[in-house]
């Protein structure tokens, strides 16, 4: 669910216009390669949350991709235009800004231009809260726990977008993949963690995973542990859970169609998801 481009301002090149004449150009290596990196920021009812992480890692991102960055306060100040901007259509629990910083001007193939600086753009889009439980799937194809872009919030997509359409196509709302050693890392946008024995585990940012700011707090407001899980363990956990700035803390009841726990939300996700909403109410940039 979006705002309607005639309703909502984009922040672009540093000032504002209407979304639906914001315009990038046609040789951005954003656009033709999809380099560059994002961040997806949760809004509470125009309230910005978790701002500072999130650039952050906006900024690491950047670096592990060699990009030109125009400093943390540059897009901070940016995310925090454009939600004012929109103040008036910020009015959910759960909306966002997405603010995306692409590699600028590049070859049609994949070399960059060296004298290049990126382009930074900033829209709102309205989203509503995820249910309390969803269902996933697995996919066969990996995360390359050694990639260049392990670790990196990439405008890459396309993978993502591929396991997604498989999961939607089989009734599910996300898909879960391994590494190449056969580890479970996480979603195509979310982290993933299981209750085994009482004991709450998500993978380690070794095994593959990005390192979510939801989860990051989880771990944080939680006794939640990392270790290394394979995939098979989705099917043996008592619980098992995903999170992102979009889901929060959201329950699994299947997982290939096959029920986890009681097929309901159980103690342990909805203790994980009472700690998040403890933490988010006590700070909005924890």
């Amino acid at each position: 669910m979006g705002f309607a481009d005639a309703e909502a301002l984009a922040w672009v090149y540093g000032r504002l216009l209407p979304a639906g004449e914001a315009t990038l150009p046609l040789l951005d290596h954003g656009i033709t390669v999809g380099d560059g990196v994002f961040e997806a920021i949760k809004v509470v009812r125009g309230q910005i949350f978790a701002l500072s992480r999130h650039v952050r890692r906006m900024e690491r991102s950047a670096a592990g991709l060699g990009l030109w960055f125009p400093g943390q306060d540059v897009v901070a100040d940016a995310v925090r235009a454009v939600v004012a901007a929109n103040r008036s259509l910020l009015t959910g629990p759960a909306d966002v800004v997405r603010v995306t910083l692409t590699a600028g001007l590049g070859q049609i193939g994949s070399g960059r231009l060296p004298e290049a600086r990126g382009n930074l753009f900033a829209l709102v889009t309205s989203h509503d809260l995820a249910p309390e439980t969803t269902t996933v799937i697995t996919v066969p194809f990996c995360r390359n726990e050694r990639g260049a872009l392990t670790g990196i919030k990439s405008t890459s997509y396309a993978e993502n977008a591929l396991a997604l359409a498989r999961a939607r196509a089989a009734g599910a709302s996300e898909a879960l993949f391994p590494n190449t050693a056969g580890q479970l890392t996480e979603g195509t946008g979310s982290n993933v963690f299981l209750a085994i024995g009482g004991q709450l585990v998500t993978p380690p940012l070794a095994d593959g995973p990005l390192g979510g700011v939801t989860r990051d707090l989880l771990l944080e407001w939680t006794e939640a542990v990392e270790a290394s899980l394979p995939v098979a363990a989705l099917f043996e956990a008592d619980e098992v859970f995903i999170t992102s700035t979009t889901r929060n803390v959201q329950g699994v009841t299947a997982v290939d169609g096959r029920p986890v726990g009681g097929g309901v939300l159980g103690p342990v996700t909805r203790a994980a998801g009472e700690a998040f909403a403890a933490g988010q109410a006590r700070t909005m940039d924890p």
